[in-house]
């Protein structure tokens, strides 16, 4: 089983980046191209059903796994960034992080109108990033589709915050 497969791989890093926090590190399953592809396939599948126009990606690991998955399925990628490095005409939203505050942004002309999204990031924690870069999606005028992750940290809740958005949030591993 996939979930099994991923908790082997994933590292924990204790106190990282404060004290307090425990980050899960997906970077030793990037060693593995075969665990990859069966990732992006294990996302597919609980992706049937659902009908999708492009798949956003939030800076900067969500870019690793989100543009395979776009890839795969045909579809255009959309780059989520910080504030300042799309190099276009771009909107922002800022949000609360735990540590901090932070600035996301798209370009303009990311998607026509109307367009269901897939948000795609490695990891589901209190969901700030998240639901700024949904925002983001609906001020353009685009419909998240659904959400999907590598990990989702259940414990924190995040998910009720993107039921707002879309009912359909998917990971492949949770704690």
């Amino acid at each position: 089983m996939i979930q099994d497969k991923l908790k082997l791989e994933i590292r924990d890093i204790v106190d990282f980046p404060k004290p307090g926090i425990v980050f899960k590190d997906i970077t030793p399953l990037l060693k593995d191209a075969a665990l990859c592809n069966e990732m992006i396939d294990a996302i597919i599948d609980q992706l049937q059903g659902i009908e999708i126009d492009a798949i956003a990606g939030i800076e900067s690991r969500g870019f690793l796994f989100g543009f395979l998955l776009a890839n795969r399925l045909g579809l255009p990628f959309i780059p989520i960034r910080k504030q300042g490095k799309l190099p276009f005409k771009t909107i922002s939203e800022s949000y609360a992080l735990e540590y901090g505050q932070a600035t996301i942004e798209i370009h303009e002309d990311a998607f026509e109108r109307g367009s269901r999204i897939l948000i795609h990031d490695d990891l589901l924690a209190t969901g700030g990033t998240v639901v700024a870069a949904s925002k983001l999606i609906e001020k353009l005028g685009g419909v998240i589709a659904a959400y999907s992750f590598i990990i989702s940290l259940d414990f924190l809740k995040a998910k009720g915050r993107l039921s707002r958005f879309s009912d359909t949030i998917c990971s492949l591993v949770s704690y």
